[in-house]
């Protein structure tokens, strides 16, 4: 079981990045929009819509990673790896058929890849503890 103590510090990483680009998503999405489609104003409802679906979401998976723990917290960050993978495939590849800013498209790939790197940490760090332990 992973006490707060125990967590990896990746864990609480990725969580904080989670909540704010979350928080972010949620409550101001008119933000994050501008840097995909800096010309359109006011920004389209639709893109609203989703950023605020998917700031919910990341909110929700940041406060698991804080308040989940054992089995529960191993399958939250083997689904993390998926999940960031994912976002980091999406965003080279928008990035590459040049549908936003160069800028915009490299610092979305690198966050993602950053949250992707993180995962994998926080799930080899506590893979690695849950060997170490003596039963």
């Amino acid at each position: 079981m992973a006490t707060a103590s125990s967590r990896p510090v990746s864990v609480y990483v990725l969580a904080g990045i989670r909540l704010l680009n979350g928080a972010t998503g949620l409550l101001a999405p008119e933000l994050l929009i501008r840097r995909f489609d800096p010309d359109r104003d006011p920004p389209s409802p639709a893109a609203v819509y989703a950023f605020r679906l998917f700031g919910i979401r990341t909110v929700l998976l940041g406060l698991e990673l804080l308040t989940h723990d054992g089995e529960r917290l191993r399958e939250d960050l083997r689904e993390a790896i998926l999940i960031h993978g994912s976002d980091t495939a999406t965003a080279a590849t928008v990035g590459l058929q040049g549908h936003a800013p160069r800028r915009t498209a490299v610092l979305t790939t690198l966050i993602s890849a950053v949250n992707t790197a993180l995962s994998v940490s926080a799930t080899a760090s506590l893979a690695n503890s849950t060997k170490k332990k003596p039963r």
